[in-house]
């Protein structure tokens, strides 16, 4: 198990931990919560050895493989399959071993080393880095592309396809979710609950989070809690313990009272003094119990709009993308785009990474130029705008003052500094924030910066691209609250399906370069994906099947022969060297073969035994030990009939490989 005893951390001056603990049994999935800055991240840092305890110790089996995502940005020109691949360090560590046996000509390590590397699934680790790679959202056509040549929000999912190709007995996940998209989201998350090992997840998509824990590890002064149960379940029982904790503090505070009454009131009396006396020590022992909140939620609210025009917005053959460079082609993403957008509309846009939304958005917002059509604005039309990239409206050297200075010249009369730095405290920026350079603030502080200049505007139409990426539950249950509360009109792009379901009334899917209005909620459009997700699959195996069959297998339903033209007399050393052709072609194709049918024989035995155990799991008189097992065995049999699908693939393109030469 891992269990942390009495720890204390300290970052600096700050106390990050103190004499604080939990305990994670194998196989337990739980999630890390808790306020931005509360140190999450640090307790991470704790477990990898980047840091060390101040007091206390971190019992972790000596044996455990930990994972987790680096946090850095790749620099390589490695395909993006071999960059993956990396991350399976007992197969690394297996070529490298049979490496430096051939160098040293050393058989017996030669046989070792092929051993391990059959034991660390060295023949099918191509397909399973480039499965993940797949379901995280990259194409074929991307899988050996150079790391270099991908964005940085794609090279964070390569280091996550990384982190997820180790075997490991232990994961920890910082914010897996922060460069994904709905499609791979759903993906990850069925990864994720199939995961054996030990799981250690910060994240602040609560959707997310209820989906794949089911232990709660909430970081709050310092002390860590232990709560059973997936985030929904955290909330309810910690709003209870609440409860009773202020119930608490209110009958210690009468009973305080009490006390001090008595003190006050007999002290200096002589028959009372040793009595009060007493009861002054009582009061100086009494356990003061520790304020339940160390501030104040976050709250805000959008001010109302000065107008609401109607419509806001009339797209009529919209086109949207990117201007060429230096003469080179416009390119288009989205085409035709005949949409209008009314008074108090709550739009989610949905579609993959790469389809067009931001780029929808960003044209709407007027910081891309329409590359065709036309934009119908509504007469005082107000565009309140958070863009993805948060630098892409704020100016790093300058504080959240100077920004809002500057706004309230633009869009309002002028505001006296007080009114501003009143304003900015709403948002968490009080003392000295008010004036530290935007470039130095985390993530978070930049949202929460763009939040307040999107109030201070009175927008009557918000554009949101991602507005979620860098914030707390707690922010993001405030921007909820607000979005709902908020008149205005709404277009929303973003992951976070809480925040997708409690806000938009109805959605558009931005797919194939055109915009269509999805007829469904957000689970629906969870089935449409993976739906989508098994076309794609079965049209690669088909393509897959009909290149095997074509050269190994007859056509299933072949025509009435035709006589064919006499062909023209060969020599005998044409017939010769045809012979041998095909002599030399079914040595090479009989192993094969011989395999190929060994392997369907195979998979067909393990899909009637996988078929057979899974209807056995709804046998209510199996023991739980019985159940686990069983439960353990249909996953390896999953395993192994994936992997003997992969083989069948690959032996397919090996005669045709064999043909064509």
């Amino acid at each position: 198990m891992l269990q942390l005893k009495n720890i204390t951390l300290r970052r600096g001056t700050k106390v990050v931990l103190e004499s604080t603990g939990f305990t994670l049994q194998p196989g337990e999935k739980a999630s890390l919560v808790g306020r931005n800055g509360a140190g999450k991240s640090s307790l991470f840092a704790l477990l990898t050895d980047r840091l060390q305890s101040d007091a206390g110790d971190v019992e972790m089996p000596p044996r455990w493989r930990l994972a987790e995502v680096a946090q850095n940005m790749p620099e390589t020109d490695m395909p993006a399959t071999a960059f993956v691949l990396e991350g399976d360090t007992p197969l690394m560590a297996a070529r490298a071993a049979l490496e430096a046996a051939e160098a040293a000509d050393d058989g017996h390590a030669i046989g070792d080393a092929h051993v391990a590397l059959a034991e660390a699934g060295d023949f099918d680790a191509p397909a399973r880095a480039q499965a993940l790679l797949l379901g995280l959202g990259f194409t074929m056509a991307q899988v050996d592309a150079p790391v270099n040549s991908f964005s940085g929000g794609w090279r964070m999912r390569l280091q996550l396809a990384r982190a997820l190709m180790c075997p490991s007995d232990l994961l920890l996940l910082d914010e897996p979710t922060n460069h994904l998209d709905l499609d791979a989201l759903v993906w990850l998350e069925a990864w994720l609950q199939r995961y054996e090992g030990t799981m250690l997840v910060i994240s602040h998509d609560r959707e997310f989070l209820d989906a794949i824990t089911r232990v709660t590890l909430h970081l709050e002064e310092r002390k860590l809690t232990r709560y059973g149960g997936n985030y929904s379940s955290f909330e309810v029982m910690r709003a209870e313990r609440m409860e009773q904790l202020q119930s608490a503090v209110s009958r210690q505070q009468e009973k305080v009272a009490q006390l001090q009454r008595f003190i006050d009131r007999f002290k200096a009396k002589a028959s009372k003094a040793k009595q009060a006396q007493s009861r002054v020590k009582a009061l100086a022992r009494m356990e003061k119990l520790a304020p339940i909140l160390t501030s104040a939620d976050f709250e805000f609210e959008f001010r109302e709009p000065a107008s609401l025009p109607n419509p806001m917005l009339v797209m009529s053959d919209l086109q949207v993308g990117y201007r060429g460079v230096d003469g080179a082609p416009d390119t288009p993403i989205v085409h035709r785009i005949n949409k209008s957008v009314l008074p108090g509309q709550r739009i989610g846009i949905l579609g993959a990474n790469g389809q067009g939304k931001s780029t929808l958005v960003k044209t709407l917002a007027r910081a891309l130029p329409m590359l065709d059509g036309h934009v119908q604005e509504g007469k005082g039309l107000a565009i309140g705008y958070f863009a993805q990239q948060e630098m892409d409206v704020l100016r790093p050297d300058e504080g959240p003052l100077q920004h809002m200075v500057r706004l309230a010249r633009e869009v309002s009369p002028q505001a006296r500094e007080q009114e501003l730095r009143d304003f900015l405290g709403r948002f968490r920026f009080v003392g000295d924030m008010v004036v530290q350079a935007v470039g130095s603030l985390s993530g978070g502080e930049k949202a929460r910066l763009v939040l307040a200049m999107l109030v201070w505007q009175r927008p009557n139409l918000l554009l949101l691209d991602e507005p979620t990426n860098h914030l707390d539950l707690t922010t993001r249950e405030a921007l909820s609250l607000a979005l709902n509360e908020y008149e205005g009109s709404v277009m929303l792009v973003s992951h976070d399906r809480a925040l997708l379901r409690e806000v938009c009334d109805e959605f558009w899917l931005v797919a194939h370069g055109k915009v269509e209005p999805f007829d469904g909620d957000l689970d629906d459009y969870q089935k449409w994906l993976l739906e989508q997700s098994r076309e794609t699959q079965r049209a690669a195996r088909q393509a897959q099947n009909e290149g095997k069959s074509a050269n190994v297998a007859p056509p299933a339903a072949a025509s009435k022969p035709v006589a064919a033209a006499p062909a023209p007399a060969a020599s005998r050393e044409d017939r010769k060297a045809a012979n041998e052709a095909r002599q030399k072609r079914a040595e090479q194709v009989r192993p094969i073969k011989k395999e190929q049918t060994a392997v369907e024989a195979r998979m067909a035995k393990a899909q009637a035994e996988h078929d057979a155990l899974l209807a056995g799991l709804g046998n209510t008189t199996l023991s739980p030990a019985d159940r686990a097992e069983q439960g353990r065995r249909v996953k390896a049999l999953a395993d192994e009939i994936e992997a003997l699908e992969l083989r069948w693939l690959e032996l397919g393109e090996a005669l045709e490989a064999i043909d064509r030469a």
